[in-house]
């Protein structure tokens, strides 16, 4: 047979081989592009709802901080008075606790009397939204304004009343720039625009304040949105959503739920790119390994078979470095991702550190107290000649310092892991231990304290020190409550069923505002004789620890406040 007739079967099966690997890697570059992109969607979604919930609890933060400043009694004392000597001092040293970028306090003419930055006192912001919108509203308004640099101010804002009056307004300035940095760490080009349709946060700083059609016209060479979208065919499988100067780009759109706020990302598909072409490349490389192992079976020529293995083996190693460098920079992303969530967890905790450092300060008065009283009867007691009996004071003073302790290491327990301090507890105890602290108190006021508590154990799982904590902030309150009646008696009830249920009961003059009563610094006490948190801590601490504490209006007068937690079962437990 003549030798061209010979290698007809030879080029045949090489078209035939060739022919198949075309059509293999077309399907498979249409298939992985579509599976990839829908990947990278997803991806860029779950990384916009995660900026947008970092923003949304920023400004959930931030909304709560006009409330309680406007009911800060210095503020409202500095603004009746005129005496703003220390009201700027004051606010300095609540920036940190707050976290806020700012804080003024304008009186009712607008003019700055006290603020965290010296430079605005004396200024007069009567024409500025923050504080008309203030003055139209009963609550907490949030204002956007153009600074004179050409970014965004973000303000919440809530006017000041005594007795009925305009006094002043609070104005609290919220960083949300912070926000756009942590973005630009990314390969997406964010932006967030107003119910108008106007951009106030963007990775791009001269897309602010900017519709987002003439944004993009206008973008920067060198900015994010070069960095964020790269020259590329249009090969993908999927339409694009959109086309930037010629180049096909991921657009993602989510609402924020906040005066209509919109956050919108743009991805590019070069990551999905290289995903595609790394399987291609392994498909490719199979094919020509069929190819060359032909050849090499039909020419037999050692040389050209090394030569071919040299080459494809420089290719593996190209292909393997290119993979590597791929699972590297996933694993850097899913880190950032880890890191983020991280540091969501850490802020939220720390704003609630803000709290707790208010009520270890409201308690160690508790015990200070009493051991002021006990010092004070020891010492009567050694004039008198009577060591023992003073000793016996001493060691409860000693019982007092050791709880001081636990209260503020209470604070370091929190910081570090929320259950550490859990532990099984009697309510019983935590009740007689709560009446050995008020046992000073109670010697002084003529005061009937019925206890009825049952004889089987009331088991709990909670902080011994919070629990007694909130027992004895009821006591108090109930003991001040009764200081005005003829005959004041105290009622205290443990009872056990589906949950372990405490009730304190007085016959005192009753509430007046219920729904108020647990806001913080809301108090009916004088002026100095309290400052309005411990119902709110106690309602904190029950909630903490899965229970609840409601107050009401007894039937036959006086003020009823009842703790409930849950039952702790050790035996199901162990079975479990």
């Amino acid at each position: 047979m003549p030798e061209r007739f010979r290698r007809w079967p030879l080029r045949v099966a090489a078209l035939a081989l060739v022919a198949v690997a075309v059509a293999v890697v077309w399907i498979t570059n249409q298939l992985l592009t579509e599976r990839f992109t829908e990947t990278t969607r997803n991806r860029a979604e779950v990384r916009l709802a995660l900026y947008s919930g970092n923003l949304m609890s920023e400004l959930q933060r931030a909304s709560v901080v006009p409330l309680l400043l406007s009911r800060d009694p210095s503020l409202i004392g500095a603004l009746t008075s005129q005496d703003y000597s220390a009201s700027t001092q004051r606010l300095i040293s609540y920036l940190d606790e707050i976290g806020a970028a700012s804080l003024m306090l304008l009186d009712s003419d607008g003019r700055t009397v006290a603020a965290t930055d010296r430079s605005e006192l004396g200024t007069n912001h009567r024409l500025t939204p923050f504080f008309v919108e203030a003055l139209r509203s009963d609550g907490t308004v949030f204002s956007t304004n153009v600074n004179d640099s050409g970014g965004m101010d973000f303000t919440y804002s809530r006017r000041i009343d005594v007795g009925g009056a305009l006094t002043g307004v609070m104005v609290v300035g919220v960083d949300l720039r912070q926000f756009e940095q942590s973005w630009a760490g990314f390969s997406d080009a964010v932006m967030v625009t107003d119910s108008e349709g106007r951009i106030i946060l963007a990775t791009e700083s001269r897309w602010r304040g900017l519709p987002e059609s003439e944004a993009l016209e206008r973008r920067s060479p060198t900015g994010a949105i070069e960095r964020a979208i790269q020259a590329t065919a249009d090969w993908t499988a999927l339409p694009a959503d959109a086309y930037l100067r010629g180049e096909a780009v991921m657009r993602q759109t989510t609402r924020i739920p906040f005066q209509g706020w919109q956050m919108t990302s743009f991805t590019t598909y070069a990551s999905v790119r290289e995903r595609v072409n790394g399987v291609l490349a392994l498909e490719i490389m199979g094919f020509a390994l069929l190819l060359a192992g032909g050849f090499y079976l039909a020419s037999r020529k050692a040389l050209s078979a090394m030569t071919l293995f040299q080459r494809e083996s420089v290719e593996l190693r190209a292909l393997n470095a290119a993979l590597q460098r791929e699972i590297a920079e996933r694993e850097r992303a899913e880190k950032s991702l880890e890191v983020a969530e991280q540091t969501v967890a850490q802020t939220s905790k720390l704003a609630v550190l803000g709290e707790m450092s208010a009520a270890v300060s409201h308690e160690l008065n508790q015990p200070l107290a009493a051991m002021k009283t006990y010092l004070a009867g020891a010492r009567l007691l050694v004039q008198r000649r009577r060591p023992d009996e003073a000793l016996s004071s001493f060691h409860r003073i000693d019982d007092l310092i050791e709880r001081m302790g636990a209260i503020t290491r209470q604070l370091k327990s929190y910081a570090r892991k929320a259950g550490d301090a859990l532990e099984p507890l009697d309510l019983r105890d935590c009740l007689s231990n709560a009446l050995a602290m008020m046992e000073p108190q109670l010697k002084r006021r003529d005061v009937t304290i019925a206890r009825s508590v049952p004889r089987q154990p009331v088991p709990v799982m909670g902080d011994r020190i919070r629990v007694e904590q909130v027992i004895v902030n009821l006591l108090r309150n109930a003991l001040d409550a009764v200081k005005d009646s003829d005959n004041p008696r105290i009622d205290l009830i443990l009872a056990a069923g589906d949950t372990a249920m405490l009730t304190v009961r007085d016959n005192g003059h009753g509430i007046a505002d219920l729904e108020s009563l647990f806001e913080p610094f809301y108090t009916t006490k004088a002026p100095g004789d309290g400052t309005g948190l411990g119902l709110a801590i106690s309602s904190g601490i029950v909630a903490d620890l899965g229970g609840r504490l409601t107050a009401r209006n007894g039937n036959a007068g006086g003020a009823v406040f009842e703790m409930r937690l849950p039952i702790h079962h050790p035996a199901a437990l162990a079975a479990e």
